[in-house]
């Protein structure tokens, strides 16, 4: 079966306002799709609306088995713990104390238990300071967050900036901080890592940041401005998604303005992350970001929830990502692309000085053909399960999509959780359901019961 999410996603509307797709023509849709093979044994979905301070725990029957509260709505990401504890971001919303207020502001991390109970929360949110968009849970129980850090026009013009170029009077360049959860609400910045510290350029001379860009592909060009609509705007990087690979020991990031990928290096102390060490091992998706190639080379364009594919799992140690502009202006559409890395024996990436980081072909790809034909202009998220099918969420439109590596689609679900508004889809009492990025885990009964005696 085809993935027919078009007809019924007609009349949604995109977080923006803008109709979000267009449709198959003669072609039926139902919301639960009739499964041609069994699902996956990831028997249960995570699902931590944008619009509901509500996370749900569904079975494969669509059922909610679970459900956590929390006072604040999601700031994005949301994940389930092995030992059945909610790792939770969260938004200050409209209270948000600090200036950053782009999308995916958070400024909220909390660890909750099964009856909703908080363990933990830490706040990243000053003056010069907001976490944002995603989290990660490492195995030694510290988490990586993603961190606006605010800089002014002037300090930006100090490292190489042309003046023209900042819209917004300041530059919010990302970090990434490891926390070690302390007590209820503290934490301890035990490694962080610095976009500021490893810029070039090739606008001042006079700055100890001059440089060939291409070249130095290894470097961050202060004066990239991507093609994105946030072009000069104080949101310079703006990283959406983090992931982390314990046997490489390396960090995997989304850069949503540079339509990029990136790898860095953990194995590092935070002072050698500041130098040489911390430079960027890898990186993929939009050669033109270091000088290299042209528009026709860029494949990524406002990607989310970029991911190393774990291990037993089919494509182990590949990338998977959701490509969010996947298609052309004139023939919109979103596509999930598989690569492999060019990883070397010594755990670095093969570069090619004429046509930069490999690889050339993806190794998966869906959502290419006008039969498989989904969008979702921002958000979304995708996940490999055990049975070698992949979970799509569309994240604008809150339709979830279980696809098997044959581009066939086995099931479906709309989320119906959110809140409505006027002039939104009125056929919908919760018109406005966006979803950032969704799991599917695989929950054993000690750990199903723990959550239903919760419940009681």
């Amino acid at each position: 079966m085809k993935l027919y999410i078009i007809l019924l996603l007609i009349g949604l509307l995109s977080l923006n306002g803008c109709s979000s797709a267009t449709a198959l023509a003669d072609e039926s849709f139902e919301t639960t799709v009739n499964m041609t093979e069994p699902l996956s044994d990831e028997n249960y979905l995570l699902n931590a609306p944008l619009r509901s301070k509500i996370t749900y725990l569904i079975d494969d029957s669509e059922n909610v088995v679970h459900e956590w509260v929390s006072q604040y709505y999601p700031g994005n990401a949301t994940y389930l713990l092995e030992d059945g504890l909610l790792l939770r971001t969260g938004s200050f919303g409209r209270n948000n104390p600090t200036g950053f207020t782009a999308g995916g502001a958070g400024g909220i991390i909390q660890l909750l238990g099964p009856d909703s109970t908080v363990l933990w929360e830490y706040a990243i949110a000053d003056d010069l300071h907001l976490s944002h968009h995603d989290v990660e849970y490492l195995p030694n129980g510290n988490i990586l967050a993603i961190v606006w850090q605010k800089k002014t026009a002037q300090e930006a013009i100090s490292v190489g900036r042309n003046p023209e170029s900042l819209n917004d009077k300041e530059l919010w360049p990302d970090k990434i901080v490891e926390l070690k959860p302390i007590g209820q609400n503290e934490a301890e910045i035990v490694w962080e890592w610095n976009t500021w510290d490893h810029l070039i350029q090739e606008f001042d001379t006079s700055k100890a940041t001059f440089g060939s860009v291409e070249n130095h592909p290894e470097k961050i060009d202060i004066n990239y401005l991507g093609n994105s609509r946030e072009q000069g705007g104080a949101d310079w990087n703006h990283m959406n998604s983090v992931d982390y690979n314990a046997e490489l020991d390396q960090i995997l990031l989304s850069v949503h303005t540079f339509n990029e990928v990136w790898i860095i290096d953990h194995d590092t102390t935070t002072e050698e992350a500041a130098g040489e060490k911390g430079d960027l091992l890898y990186r993929w998706g939009n050669p033109q970001a270091y000088n290299q190639g042209t528009a026709k080379d860029q494949i990524l364009s406002g990607q989310h929830d970029a991911q190393w594919i774990e291990a037993g799992k089919d494509g182990e140690g590949n990338i998977l990502l959701y490509n969010n502009n996947g298609g052309t202006m004139q023939n919109q559409y979103s596509t999930i692309v598989e690569i492999t890395p060019p990883l070397t024996e010594s755990k670095t990436y093969q570069y090619d000085t004429q046509l930069g980081y490999g690889p050339n072909t993806t190794s998966w790809q869906f959502g290419y053909e006008e039969n498989q034909y989904f969008y979702s202009r921002s958000i979304s998220g995708v996940q490999r399960l055990a049975n070698g099918n992949t979970l799509i969420c569309v994240g604008e439109d809150g339709y979830f999509a279980e696809i098997t590596p044959e581009g066939q689609q086995v099931w479906g679900y709309l989320n119906p959780y959110g809140d409505s508004r006027p002039g939104q889809n009125t056929n919908s009492e919760t018109s406005y359901n966006p979803v950032f990025k969704i799991r599917k885990y695989s929950i054993t009964d000690t750990l199903l019961k723990t959550l239903l005696n919760d419940d009681k």
